[in-house]
């Protein structure tokens, strides 16, 4: 595909997707939609790690409200929900290696959820994270109301979509919300370390870790343990679980293979 929206280039393992409308903050039309999902569909069979960051000075400042293919009339709202931004979502959400959110920059609305539909999110010290939608009196979208409460709690998440204010990234990480804020000058080495981890790392266990911590919010204590048991019952029989089990006593580092 011949991306116009987005960049797409793989490094040391891992896949690099950089939303790529600096001069409109990086606002999510539909094309860049349709880019990304697919990107993160090639992404997700060739690599072992996927990174999602922004160009310019900014991580993604969600829908854009001038893009002439979306009327914002109450029918094709829910449309674009239902067709462009659920499939983006699944395919980050469900996806079989680790994913990050390097967020650069700002991240407002439905860009702020893109970047919470990652597995981890690294953020520079500079960024802030907005749930901007009552503003123009809209709900959160794009995955706000499922990724919040879990991450946050009942409380602060009601406050950030009633109120619409920004959140620092250092008040975010002190939440829950992401992983780590990073000095913006240390900001590229620690993301990009982090993805080269994650990609040298045994993406069989990472991939059955993300399946077991998401079924524990509706499964009972018995049927966690249960899972967790079979799960591990097939990380024990994968070569990487050899191959970890021998670097450790060889006292080397592993080399996983992974899938």
């Amino acid at each position: 595909m011949d991306y116009q929206t987005i960049r797409l280039t793989y490094v040391s393992g891992y896949a690099e997707i950089v939303l790529n409308r600096a001069d409109r903050k990086n606002a999510l039309n539909t094309q860049m939609r349709a880019e990304l999902l697919h990107a993160v569909k090639a992404a997700e069979k060739e690599a072992r790690a996927i990174v999602l960051t922004g160009a310019g000075d900014a991580f993604c400042s969600g829908q854009d409200l001038g893009d002439a293919k979306t009327s914002f009339d109450s029918a094709n709202m829910e449309r674009t929900l239902r067709d462009e931004y659920v499939p983006l979502l699944r395919a980050i959400y469900d996806c079989r290696v680790p994913t990050i959110s390097a967020v650069n920059g700002a991240a407002a609305g439905a860009g702020a959820n893109l970047a919470l539909a990652a597995d981890v999110v690294i953020a520079s010290d500079r960024a802030v994270f907005l749930q901007a939608f009552t503003r123009i009196g809209l709900i959160p979208d794009a995955g706000g109301t499922y990724w919040l409460p879990r991450q946050v709690g009942f409380a602060r998440a009601m406050g950030a979509a009633l109120f619409a204010e920004p959140v620092s990234a250092t008040q975010a990480v002190e939440w829950g919300m992401i992983w780590e804020a990073v000095p913006d000058a240390e900001f590229d080495a620690r993301w990009r370390g982090r993805a080269a981890k994650l990609a040298s790392g045994p993406t069989l266990a990472y991939g059955f870790a993300k399946e077991a911590i998401r079924d524990s919010y509706s499964n009972s204590l018995e049927d966690q343990l249960n899972l967790e048991a079979q799960l591990q019952g097939q990380c024990g029989k994968s070569r990487d679980f050899r191959e970890g089990v021998m670097a450790f006593l060889e006292k080397r580092p592993a080399e996983y293979e992974g899938r």
